[in-house]
Parts: structure tokens; sequence; C-alpha cells
């Protein structure tokens, strides 16, 4: 085909994309070729004759109809959905719609309208596909993801920008110089988005915040913090209002509370920990059964609804634990004074209190405000030397409880609950936040006994509330539910698990839950653990909050919610009022406020563990970085089409090794089998093999990591 050929037919795919976007604009509306070209502002003779083929041809293909002569319409009505962007590198996006069974749609980049990655935007679908997914534009931004971003400030003489750190904007924010608020050339910052003129091509924005020196580790975390939206520190309105919360608590108050100040109490928390939301009370009764409670801080009793408090922590959702700092939800004042159940100390709290009976059979249960004196801080640590050597204090108490937690735990995975045991990567740190060592932290009984009674406290408050309202007088309440798997999803992952020689039956609830708890036993310990465990936790529905009292598949609880970490979480803040106000004969709250409320929840929880593995990852390469040239011994943890990931078996940093950089073959994707494989000698690397790599470099602005695979 000659260069004027090939032109003119790209000319006229143009073309045909421009006269079908009119007609869908158009709607049921009928056009002739006349007025396509004016629509199109197409003047040119052959042009418009061009435009009057490209309609007959369009009506060949079923696309248009030819009404009358010379007259087309199209023969699908637009259609506008709603949805969230998921940018692309290249600049195209997806629309991610609220239905599940729909196909995302495909965005070109010119169609998205200044739209950014995570707007809540309008689109209008077009009548063709671009293969699977249909085709559209943005036409309205509902409502931005955000408005501010971290980056490098650029510095010239007449202008600024500011160089975002999040990889999908791909948008330079440009900052006039009056409002650069002092920043330097090359400092981390946040800019504020101001002003985006649709002509325009990039964003207008100031400098909000300076944030510091690049790879600094304040500079670093507080830029991760600001990048997935939790403030820096609290508002002065919200300080004030908090320390004008009196701390001595009245006889009036006591007097309305059950005493359990006389009763064996104590905390189990990590070694750092300041905010202590829970504790356990113990007592033998004279029946030869035990009373067990579980005492939550009273957080509601210190934060009124609608006040600034209130609204600061509603706003936050939750607490943010990255490596080196906890970004508490609540002030200082509560969240490490007040509300927190220090030892020796009259405490506030909420409580679910329960008689036992030595097999783990909860015979009475009941559910109040309470003030307790704790007699002990233990850290997970001592209360598990007590329970391996039988030394220190309340020896036998522990040692009970631990007891009754093993039959609670036993009879849960009975009823069908899935024992995940993930790992979690712990940082040593020198004065200046840098990483010294790496290491997995090991889940023991002690953090198991706590875990359990938690659960306890947690199923048995949503049973009350969810037993107590019936058919039309139904209490709206704050959930925690988990949806079982996507069939196809767990179908994916039993068929990956088959490889390795694990069967994983679906044929019911019960049925998937055992196998996956016999696949948890079986890995442990192998070369293939993570991987599997990782990907079996990733073949799971999300666990969301909502007022609907649907189950806990992953519990195999029927109801659930969580009660017990209202310092920490404001879904447990609702939880208290509520059960609060229906333990005071209150009326059902209104539910579709409430769902508002946990949608936020559930969306701030997300963006909080993203900030968490955000601050892992820069850490881990931050500790590489030190470490480039090194050889490890890792797990391939995922394969693409243009690299292999490798997870480093006595740290669990994860990188990348480029399929470009293995110099023995040239290797390609065989996703089917979740393998790359070389094209002359057929070597095959397969998610879960064994590797050796060398840490080749890493970037630390990206928290990327970069391996070479050392050949044998």
């Amino acid at each position: 085909m000659s260069k004027k050929k090939t032109t003119n037919h790209s000319i006229k795919q143009v073309l045909t994309q421009l006269v079908l976007d009119v007609f869908e604009r158009n709607g049921k509306e009928s056009l002739n070729y006349k007025q396509v070209s004016a629509m199109l502002n197409v003047r040119e003779p052959e042009a418009r004759d061009t435009i009057l083929e490209i309609l007959k041809e369009e009506a060949k293909r079923g696309i248009l109809k030819e009404i009358s002569p010379g007259k087309f319409q199209v023969l699908e009505l637009k259609t506008f959905v709603e949805g969230t962007v998921d940018m692309t590198n290249d600049g195209s996006a997806f629309i991610v719609t609220d239905d599940e069974f729909e196909n995302d749609i495909f965005i070109a980049p010119r169609k998205l309208r200044n739209a950014l990655n995570g707007d809540r935007v309008k689109v209008y679908v077009y009548a063709k596909s671009k293969g699977k997914h249909k085709e559209g534009e943005v036409i309205e931004i509902i409502r931005r993801n955000k408005m501010e971003f971290t980056g490098i400030v650029k510095l010239s003489e007449r202008f600024a920008f500011l160089i975002p750190d999040d990889r999908k904007m791909l948008h330079d924010i440009f900052i006039p110089l009056s409002d650069l608020s002092g920043a330097k050339n090359g400092v981390k910052a946040i800019a504020e988005i101001t002003d985006w003129p649709a002509e325009a091509k990039n964003p207008i924005g100031r400098i909000k915040n300076i944030l510091g020196t690049q790879g600094e580790n304040d500079t670093e975390m507080n830029a991760i913090l600001a990048e997935y939206g939790f403030p820096l520190s609290f508002p002065d309105e919200v300080e004030k209002e908090s320390e004008a919360i009196p701390e001595a608590i009245t006889p009036e108050e006591i007097a309305q509370r059950r005493d359990f100040r006389d009763t064996l109490t104590f905390t189990i928390d990590p070694i750092d920990a300041k905010d202590f939301d829970d504790a356990i009370s113990f007592k033998y009764l004279d029946n030869g059964n035990y009373e067990i409670g579980v005492h939550i801080a009273d957080v509601s009793h210190y934060i009124i609804p609608d006040s600034a408090l209130d609204k600061e922590a509603f706003e936050r959702g939750t607490s943010v634990y990255l490596v080196d700092r906890v970004i508490p939800m609540l002030p200082e004042r509560l969240s490490n004074g007040l509300c927190s159940l220090r030892p020796n100390e009259d405490k506030l709290c909420f409580a679910a209190v329960f008689e036992m009976d030595a097999a783990g059979k909860v015979l009475t249960e009941w559910y109040g405000k309470t003030i307790i004196h704790s007699n002990r801080r233990f850290s997970y640590e001592e209360v598990q030397q007590v329970i391996e050597t039988s030394q220190g204090e309340y020896v036998q108490e522990i040692h009970q409880l631990n007891d009754l937690a093993y039959k609670l735990r036993e009879q849960k995975f009975k009823n069908g609950a899935i024992s995940f045991e993930t790992t979690e990567v712990k940082f040593k740190l020198d004065e200046q936040g840098k990483p010294t060592g790496v290491y997995v932290k090991e889940r023991k009984d002690a953090h198991k006994l706590i875990e359990e009674f938690m659960l306890l406290a947690n199923r048995k408050v949503a049973e009350f509330v969810s037993k107590k309202g019936k058919g039309k007088r139904k209490y709206t309440f704050v959930y925690r539910t988990h949806d079982a798997p996507n069939p196809e999803t767990l179908g994916n992952f039993a068929q990956f698990a088959a490889r390795f020689g694990y069967k994983i039956s679906t044929k019911s609830d019960r049925d998937i839950a055992r196998s996956l708890n016999h696949l948890m036993h079986d890995v442990e310990g192998k070369k293939e653990q993570n991987v599997l465990t990782q990907l079996a936790i990733r073949s799971m529905a999300k666990a969301i909050y909502t007022t609907k009292s649907t189950s806990h598949y992953g519990l195999a609880f029927d109801h659930y919610t969580h009660f017990t970490s209202p310092i920490r979480r404001y879904p447990d803040v609702m939880a208290h009022r509520l059960l609060f106000h229906y333990l005071n004969d209150g009326q059902s709250a209104n539910a579709e406020h409430y769902e508002v409320l946990c949608k936020h929840s559930s969306e701030k929880e997300k963006k909080a563990a993203d900030a968490e593995r955000a601050s892992v990852k820069y850490k881990q390469a931050e500790y590489l970085k030190d470490h480039i040239g090194s050889i490890y011994t890792g797990v391939i943890s995922g394969v693409t089409e243009w690299g292999m990931y490798v997870q480093i078996t006595e740290n669990n940093c994860e990188g990348m090794i480029r399929l470009r950089d293995i110099s023995d073959d040239f290797y390609t994707l065989d996703e089917k089998n979740y393998a790359i494989i070389g094209q002359r000698k057929k070597k095959v690397y397969q998610l879960g093999d064994e590797v050796r790599i060398k840490v080749k470099n890493v970037d630390l602005t990206k928290k990327q990591i970069d391996f070479s695979l050392v050949l044998d």
C-alpha cells in the first residue's frame, strides 16, 4: 500500500470516530452529511464526500440507519454511567463502574476532560467497543478523589512546577511564583490544585505545606500520609476541645456504672503501645464457672456527636500505623490519656461481660457501662512467657484465659472459619529512622488469646442487636461483613494450588474453609507458603462496614461488628453509640445515614492500609539500598509480561527481575501457567519457584527495587 493510501485510510478512521461521536451526542436525531459536516466544521468538498461515504458504510454495518434518503440515525441511544477513574501509565483510563458484572469502560486520554485517578465521574458510553471493553468519554467530574499531591518542587526564573510522587498523577502542577510559600528548588512539598482551565494542559496550584528534604525520614513518612489524605496535625479547634474535657470522674458518673475496680483486670498490648483500647477482667464464680469481662475504652462518653472532635475523628476514620509512628484518630490527650486504659488508674469503659463454663460456652451475657482499675499492663511477650514457663504474675488466670481462648478458636474453625496466618514485616530502626534490620513478626498464643476474646465481644454484641430487632422493628447497626469468594476467582486459585499438589474443594462454604485450612497447615514452613497465602487472601472478598446484617464468611459468624477498638476506629465509636441507645430503649437509627458513614469508614480503612503498606515498601527499599550487590534466596511471587517479582525469604522484601535483564534466553509470559518460559532452552520460572537474586538497583522515590537473576 502506498504512503498516500495509508495516510488517507488513517484520516478516514479518525473521521469515522468523529462522525459516530456526533450521532451518539445527538441521540435519535436524524442527520444528513451536510449537517454532520457543519457540526465537525468540515468545509472541504473532498472531506464532505468522505463523510457521506462513512454514513453509508456505517449504515451497512448496522451502526446507523438510513431512515429517509440521505438522512441517518444512530441505532443505539447513548448511555450514561457513573464510576471511578483508574488511570494507566499511558494517560488513558478505565472507568470502574458500581456494577460488578459490567466490564470497565475504556477512556482515551483526550476524552478524560481533566479527570484524575480515583475521581468519581459520569461517563458517556459509545455504542462501539474496544475489544471486550466499551469506550466512552468523561462528561462530568462528580467528585474529586483528592486535590492535594506530594512531590518535588522544580523552580525556574518565571514559574515552578510540582512533580507529583503519585505515579498515576500524570500531570505536573503549575505553581505561580507568588504561590510558592517559600519553597525552594528540590524540596518535597504538598501542592493543592486551585484551578484547571479547560484549555490548560496542566492544573494550577499552590504550595500548601513544605515537607522538607527528599530522603529524610520525617519528610518521606509525612509525604506518605499526605499522599493518602491523612492530615499531619489536628486543627486548633479540635485540640482545644480535647483539652477542655475534664479528667476527673464524678461520683454521679460512677453511680451509673457497674463497678469492676475490685475485680482482677489487665491489658495485653504490644510493648511500644500507648493507646490501650481493651482490658480483660477475670473472676472465679462459686458455681465453678468464670466471669470474663471485655472492657473497652468508653470513647463515646468523651466525644459528643457533631462536635469538632467527632467530625475530625469521622473524617480520619482510623488511626494510621506507619513503620515508625502512629497517626492517631483522636488527639493524644484522649488516645494516650483520658481514654487509654492505663494501669493503676480509674477508667470508664463500655463492656461485654460473659459467664463461661470450662468448655468455653457462653452461659450469660451483659452489656453496659463500667468503671475499671487495671491491675497490670502486660506486653504480649510477657504473657507469652507466662504461658510457656508458668512463671510471673497471674499465672493461673492467664492459663485459664488461654485455655478458654483455645476452645473458642477450636469451635470457630469447626464452624467453618478460615485461618490465614499472614506475616507482618517489622524493622529495627536507628535514631534517624533508618532501617538497620528487617524481620518477620511471629504471632504466638498471647496474641491469639486477646484476639479470641475480642472476636467474642464483637460477635456477641452484633448478635445481641440483631436479635433485639425483629422484622419491621429491625435495629440499624454498624456491621462488619465479609462476602463469600467469587467462584471464578476461587476456581483460578484452586487450579494454581493444584500445581503444588494441594487440593481445594469448592463444593460448599464448609468444604472451602476446611480445604483452605488444610492448605495453610500443609504449606507452613515451605518455600511456597507466602505465595499461596497471599493468593488465597486475594481470592477472598474484602470485608466492609455496612448496616446490612449479613454474615462474616472468613470468621464463619452470622453476625459481626467492630466494638473493641474505638480509640483507633470510628466504626467502633458508632457501634458504641448505637448499642447504648438501644440498651436505653431508643428507636432504630436512620439506616441510610449510617450506610453513608459506613461507606466512608470502609474507604478510609483502605487508604490507611495503603499508607501503611507504602511505608513498609519505602523502608524495605531504604534497607536494600545499603545492600546493593548482596545475594539472597527468594521465591517468585508474581509474573507479568515484562518481568517477575521475587520476595526475599529472610526479610519479605520484594523486587522485580525484568525479563530483558535475563541474559541466557529470550523469555515470554505463560499467563495460564503463571510462568515465564525461555524460547530457546525452554527453561521455566513459575510462581512459587525458589531463585537466587542479586540486589541491582533501588529507586526510593518510586519505592521500587530491581533484582538481577543469579544464573546457575
